[in-house]
Order: structure tokens, then C-alpha cells, then sequence
């Protein structure tokens, strides 16, 4: 089993692609054949797999996720700000980890798809991926 972390600089809200990062840690592994997981150890971004072409599919997701969460004057989670709980909540309903294949020392995934870190705060953060790779 191979574990490499990777740093992710975001500059707030919005879906940030680690594809090409996360190649690179596969071929450091040397696997060529397998599985990869992605997981990111943090509870107000996630992780998704997400079209990585027409940067306007991008574009509606992030809205719609603006759309769907928004703050509300009930919660008491704000500690870090006024976004604090609907980060927590954005992230709880998308993933924390994905698992795909390594097919030919890369990703398994489609041509159209690519990995993404999922910013659900407002402000920029540095946040920390775990990518874990075996045959």
C-alpha cells in the first residue's frame, strides 16, 4: 500500500481539480494496475468526480449547492463565521472519500470527468488530501 498527502490551496468557495495531482501520486507508487482512494481530512470541504470540460457544468453546481444550503438564523454553529454551518452541511451531503480504479499507472475515469477538492467555505484554505494506492 502506498499513502502519499497532498496540499490543496483553495481561494474559497468552489470545485478545485486534483486529477493531475493525484496521476502524479499514483506514479509515484509505481502501481500500475489497482485501486486509488482519495480521502480528504477535512468536515467543511468534500470531494467529488465532476465534468471537466464545459466549465459552465462547474459553474451550475456550485450554484446549486449555493441554492440548496443557505445560512440560516438558527444556527449555532458559527464559530468560524457565518458560512461555518453551511460548509458542515455541503460536506455532509457529498463525499469525504471516492475510490477508483488505476488502470495503466492513472485513474480509471472518464474522458470527461475529473477529481475535484469541493471548497464550502468563503475563504481561502489549505486543505489536505490523502491518496492511497494498492494492487
Amino acid at each position: 500500500m502506498f499513502h502519499k498527502a497532498l496540499s490543496v490551496a483553495t481561494s474559497g468557495l468552489g470545485l478545485y481539480e486534483i486529477t493531475e495531482a493525484i496521476n502524479g501520486a499514483i506514479k509515484s507508487s509505481g502501481i500500475s494496475d489497482g485501486m486509488c482512494n482519495i480521502f480528504i481530512t477535512h468536515t467543511s470541504a468534500s470531494l467529488c468526480i465532476q465534468e471537466n470540460a464545459d466549465y459552465t457544468a462547474k459553474r451550475d453546481l456550485e450554484e446549486f449547492m449555493g441554492q440548496l444550503v443557505r445560512y440560516q438564523s438558527w444556527f449555532s454553529h458559527t464559530a468560524e463565521g457565518r458560512d461555518d454551518m453551511t460548509a458542515h452541511i455541503k460536506a455532509a451531503l457529498t463525499a469525504t472519500s471516492l475510490n477508483i480504479p488505476v488502470i495503466n499507472g492513472r485513474l480509471g475515469v472518464g474522458i470527461w470527468q475529473g477529481v475535484y477538492v469541493w471548497e464550502h467555505r468563503e475563504r481561502a484554505h489549505q486543505r489536505q488530501v490523502t491518496v492511497s494506492v494498492w494492487s
